[in-house]
């Protein structure tokens, strides 16, 4: 039996690191191999942004889902002090007794290996395979091994291929950046996004492609549109135009869901829905939605909160909350309805006056149709009349419908 052991901080597990191990697989065919996410690197600390070792292992459990046998070993995160390799592989040798052991690692690893702590117990209990990181170095590996071998009695494999050049440091810096995706396969990628690991924000094109697939076909037109549109409104007042992006991608991530299948995930989420939300179905989807975003995508806070409040809308809404609730209503692809053209012009003059003239607009297309009045649309208007009158702005005319 032969066993590929790969160690590491694996913070995050990468391409690179995939990469490697197949490699080794290919090369060596073992039985099983084993991805080990250190608990206290010996040779380095672990970054300040470093999640907890939960996190972490649950990342290379993915990424050793990957590899052909791979499997991920807590080995080192269940024992105390300094993760020293030769105490890992004492414990694998009582696991696996008569296997022979095959430790993987990069070109400077192996050219540093006898400053390592026990190095005679390592090369004693393990094989070597060394994955040459960087061209050029061919001489300077062929002459460690015949070095090892001579005083060490140690077996080294020289593994060929080619590495994926990219850090997990410089992924950490790119993930706020919302780039980095193409390093990382896509569970690990969606595990950070996920839980927001290293301040990670979502690259907008992947999480276009997953929010669109909880859309019926017929919503896409409009999320589109909204998206478009909060960018547009975000440029104009100074906010964050990627987290408006966001936000309204996400805005009906559960509107196709039916009266059953919201009152499921309002009970799954902790929701309790108002007698106004039970009365139309239309306005739970910002409830759950928000929670539902938050849960499977990460949504921070504030994004959450643009989510939960574009449909009735609430008193003193931040700008995010206010730029999502008028691009909802007022995106280019929204049916022609009476004070559209006006609402939208509004967005980019006032926001405040736009947001009184849109829950105005909607009471009155409410009382119109005879439908119940959800009370924080009726206080958004109010609250937004009440600060332009402070102000000493008039509202926005809209002739023939008023209040």
């Amino acid at each position: 039996m032969r066993v590929l052991i790969y160690g590491g901080s694996f913070n995050p597990p990468h391409l690179g690191h995939i990469r490697s191990a197949r490699t080794a697989v290919e090369a060596l065919a073992p039985d099983v191999t084993l991805l080990i996410p250190a608990a206290i690197p010996p040779h380095k600390a672990l970054a300040a942004e470093t999640p907890p070792w939960q996190r972490r292992f649950s990342m290379t459990a993915l990424a050793a889902g990957e590899i052909p046998g791979g499997e991920a070993s807590d080995i080192e995160l269940c024992r105390s002090g300094p993760s020293y390799t030769s105490d890992t592989l004492r414990q694998l040798r009582e696991r696996y007794p008569g296997a022979e052991l095959v430790f993987l690692m990069g070109t400077d690893m192996l050219l540093t290996i006898e400053s390592w702590h026990e190095p005679e117990t390592v090369m004693g209990l393990a094989s070597l395979a060394v994955f040459a990181r960087e061209t050029g170095r061919e001489g300077d590996i062929a002459a460690q091994a015949v070095h090892l071998r001579e005083r060490y009695g140690a077996v080294v494999y020289v593994l060929e291929g080619e590495p994926v050049t990219v850090s997990s440091t410089r992924i950490r810096a790119m993930l706020p950046e919302r780039k980095g995706r193409e390093y990382l396969s896509g569970g690990v990628y969606a595990y950070i996004i996920r839980h927001r690991l290293y301040g990670a924000r979502p690259d907008l094109d992947w999480l276009r492609e997953r929010a669109y697939a909880c859309l019926k076909p017929t919503r896409v037109e409009h999320v589109r549109g909204a998206e478009a549109m909060a960018r547009r409104l975000a440029k104009r007042w100074g906010a964050d135009e990627a987290d408006a992006a966001e936000a309204a991608i996400l805005h009906d991530c559960t509107k196709k869901l039916g009266r059953d299948e919201q009152l499921r995930m309002c009970e799954k989420y902790g929701i309790i829905p108002d007698k106004w939300e039970l009365e139309n179905d239309r306005l739970l989807h910002a409830k759950t939605g928000a929670a539902f975003a938050a849960d499977v995508f990460g949504a921070p806070d504030h994004i959450a909160a643009a989510i939960r409040w574009h449909t009735t809308g609430r008193p003193d809404m931040t700008a995010l909350e206010q730029i999502v609730f008028l691009a909802d209503a007022v995106e280019e692809s929204r049916r022609p309805y009476p004070a559209l053209e006006l609402i939208r012009r509004t967005a980019f003059e006032d926001l405040d006056a736009a947001m009184e003239l849109c829950a105005r607009r909607t009471l009155v297309f409410l009382r119109e149709q005879g439908e119940p009045i959800h009370p924080d649309t009726a206080r958004t208007w109010e609250y937004y009349l009440k600060k332009l009158e402070d102000k000493g702005a008039a509202p926005v005319r809209w002739t023939g419908r008023e209040i």
